[in-house]
């Protein structure tokens, strides 16, 4: 099969187009057509810097297809079924091979690029904003990065439980195109003091609840809060080095501070995790959440695609096609 892979970590261009073995369906998995390629902030981040099981590595976390095989101890995946998978590594690629509980189904409704960017944006914000952001109707929330997959998933999420939505982004054009998705109040980072000018659209008090995706932020995020704010933390987008906090601003005024991996709960609480997903699938199927897709990209241009990604340029998703 045809892959996306790297010798070594670094800039977009490390990626090569090239043939791989193909991957191995297990007794306990399933394997997969790859059809849409979902890119996340954290494959961005791991090719750039991250880990590499192996070399040639396969990096990226979410994908979805069409079911191939399916392996001799699973029940209830069938050949031919569209699913939407999650998994460390292996995205980037005409095929994977997973394990059965790391697939969802996907409805026939639901075309498979937008389906390929659901579990683990809006997972993840549904995560940041109700489970550990404890989020309730009538407060106020400020997301950081709004025009990212995980911020547009917060909006809309945030503003459908009855929360006055505030977010930041890099361009006044991307804040209006916001306020279809939910947006109450746009705050453009680039042009002034976003933290002064969060707690004013608060009324002064500060917001409730932070969503921080970009790291470099952390120390503003605190600051914007009022009494009793909570801040919860995803993902390092803007690859802070060093988000050391300071615990007396937390202790003044009784913050509370989060960090968030919907990994965790999908491997240690799929109790939880796993019809989570499949709530959220289920509203972007009929309509009642949108998934936004900036650009779609050949898997043979991937470069490119990170590239576009990391310029800060893209409003949502960027998908890989095989």
């Amino acid at each position: 099969m045809k892959a996306a892979v790297y010798y070594e970590t670094g800039a977009p261009d490390v990626f090569r187009y090239e043939e791989v073995a193909d991957p191995v369906c297990q007794p306990g998995g399933v394997l997969i057509d790859v059809k849409a390629i979902s890119i996340e902030g954290g494959d961005v981040l791991n090719r750039a810097g991250g880990e590499m099981p192996r070399s040639p590595h396969v990096v990226g976390y979410q994908c979805a297809g069409i079911i191939r095989e399916v392996g001799s101890q699973v029940t209830d995946r069938s050949a031919g079924q569209r699913v939407v998978c999650v998994m460390p590594f292996g995205s980037h690629a005409a095929m994977v091979a997973v394990a059965g509980q790391q697939t969802f189904p996907v409805p026939d409704d639901l075309d498979l690029e937008r389906a390929a960017c659901i579990p683990v944006a809006y997972g993840t914000a549904d995560e940041c904003l109700f489970e550990f952001g404890h989020l309730k109707a009538g407060e106020t929330v400020l997301i950081q990065a709004g025009a990212g997959g995980v911020g547009l998933a917060a909006i809309q999420l945030a503003k459908r439980a009855g929360a006055t939505v505030l977010a930041t982004a890099s361009s006044d054009e991307k804040l209006e195109r916001l306020k279809e998705f939910g947006l109450d109040h746009g705050i453009n980072y680039r042009s002034g003091d976003w933290v002064s000018e969060a707690r004013g659209k608060s009324g002064g008090m500060g917001v409730n609840l932070v969503v921080d995706s970009v790291g470099t932020t952390l120390e503003g995020s605190i600051a914007a809060t009022g009494y009793k704010g909570r801040i919860v933390v995803v993902g390092n987008a803007g690859r802070a080095e060093n988000r050391g906090v300071d615990p007396a601003k937390l202790s003044e005024m009784n913050r509370s501070l989060t960090g968030v991996f919907f990994g965790g709960a999908l491997m240690f609480e799929p109790q939880r995790g796993r019809p989570l997903v499949e709530r959220l699938i289920g509203d972007v199927a009929n309509g009642s959440l949108k998934v936004v897709i900036d650009r779609t990209y050949p898997l043979a241009e991937a470069a490119a695609a990170h590239a576009y990604i990391e310029g800060r340029q893209a409003f949502g998703r960027v998908v890989l096609v095989p």
